[in-house]
């Protein structure tokens, strides 16, 4: 990376929220855990022509996370694991790709690991746009494979779309940037804070109807068909 780019801290998170900074007794003896939405973040590693570093999807994606957190319901249980960075990498300016296979074989481990701990009602939230296509298989095969109550949200279906081709100026996300960042970037259009704040709110607000929709019937078993 070049040392010359504006820094970005990566990783934040709310620490009331933030999986790490819990012990397994604390899981073993979580209430509700049907109800607990746990958020996994996924974010890429690209150049996206901002003129800051490979990693601002992660910084902005956090940071969305993380504004959802602090405004969310008192009533919605959520959990945030660490950010699960891989890029499928189809592009020059994709760094660290990795095979889609791999990337598979990574969500259903991290999703399993999840499921070990008792908690069934999962949120891939991405911020890739390489990997949206791949997340959305996976999703599809874990509810399938493991019973587990999937959800997928991308950074780009809040207006925070990386992509310069379907994003278009993109002065919303630039605005973002700007704002994690303290670098003047042409083309920011608005208040970054101000749209982060109005994203991280309209996220908790997904967050809360995905905790209410009504848990999968019988354990997550999909029913079985016999022919006449």
């Amino acid at each position: 990376m070049n040392p010359e780019l504006p820094s970005i801290e990566l990783c934040t998170a709310d620490e009331a929220t933030f999986w790490p900074w819990y012990r397994w007794p604390d899981f073993a003896n979580w209430p509700d855990k049907g109800r607990t939405m746990v958020v996994i973040p996924l974010a890429g590693f690209a150049d996206w022509g901002l003129g800051t570093g490979m990693d601002t999807e992660e910084a902005v994606l956090m940071a969305v996370i993380k504004g959802a957190s602090l405004a969310r319901d008192p009533g919605l249980q959520m959990l945030v694991l660490p950010p699960v960075r891989f890029v499928l990498g189809p592009k020059p300016n994709c760094a660290f790709p990795v095979d889609p296979d791999v990337a598979c074989d990574l969500l259903d481990e991290v999703a399993g690991s999840v499921q070990a701990a008792g908690f069934t009602r999962i949120l891939f939230f991405n911020a890739s746009p390489w990997n949206e296509e791949v997340i959305k298989a996976v999703g599809r095969d874990l509810r399938i494979g493991r019973r587990l109550q999937m959800f997928t949200v991308h950074l780009s279906s809040l207006g925070l779309d990386f992509n310069p081709v379907r994003g278009g100026e993109r002065g919303a996300l630039k605005a973002v940037v700007a704002a994690l960042s303290g670098a003047a970037l042409a083309g920011a259009a608005g208040d970054g804070r101000t749209i982060l704040s109005d994203t991280s709110r309209r996220f908790a607000a997904m967050l809360k109807e995905m905790r209410d929709h009504p848990p999968l019937p019988n354990g997550g078993e999909l029913p079985t068909k016999t022919w006449p």
